[in-house]
């Protein structure tokens, strides 16, 4: 199973960006799945959730409203879509596939740990 994260990047304050996440060797659809996102000096931190057999979609209380996560079953795809980007949202975002049911609106107990792949990161950067 590979997973291939792309589409981070240097974007001003109120932008957006969309993290890609494409998978070999499992069908997204198939499985839960997530993004993550590490700042430097701070804890990795769940995002965005949604979990297997259910489409709904979680988000923590600092990207919600902003922050969609979705999947292409087609392009076999994870997405991250950021809208209005805020300088406290650069950091190094990671997908996650095969995990637990999303926890509902809390994801501060989501952790990287249970879910089975993890992508390698790609860095976003929002600055004027």
């Amino acid at each position: 199973v590979q997973l291939q994260a792309s589409g981070g990047g240097l974007v001003q304050p109120g932008g957006s960006l969309t993290l890609s996440c494409a998978a070999s060797g499992l069908s997204v659809d198939l499985y839960g799945i997530a993004w993550f996102r590490q700042a430097p000096g701070k804890e990795r931190e769940g995002v965005s959730c949604m979990s297997n057999g259910d489409d709904r979609t979680y988000n923590s209380d600092s990207v919600k409203g902003r922050f969609t996560i979705s999947r292409d079953t087609a392009k076999n795809t994870v997405y991250l879509q950021m809208n209005n980007l805020k300088p406290e949202d650069a950091a190094v975002y990671y997908c996650a596939i095969d995990g637990p049911s999303c926890p509902g609106s809390n994801l501060k107990s989501l952790l990287p740990k249970l879910y089975t792949f993890l992508g390698q990161g790609t860095q976003v950067t929002v600055s004027s």
